[in-house]
């Protein structure tokens, strides 16, 4: 299940919050109770060298 950054319109507070992509988009805040948007994340930013790669 993904991860999506949230923002409250109301009091600007940031959650991170777990859902289907298929579940609708509209949530609300657990602060204040207004209506949360969406934020568009810049990706990451991994980058490989080398030859092999280990955890």
């Amino acid at each position: 299940m993904p991860t999506y950054d949230y923002e409250c319109l109301n009091c600007k507070r940031r959650f991170e919050i777990f859902h289907k992509i298929s579940e609708k988009e509209e949530k609300v805040c657990p602060y204040c109770g207004e209506r949360m948007r969406r934020l568009i994340g810049a990706g990451c930013g991994l980058i490989f060298k080398g030859s092999g790669f280990y955890i």
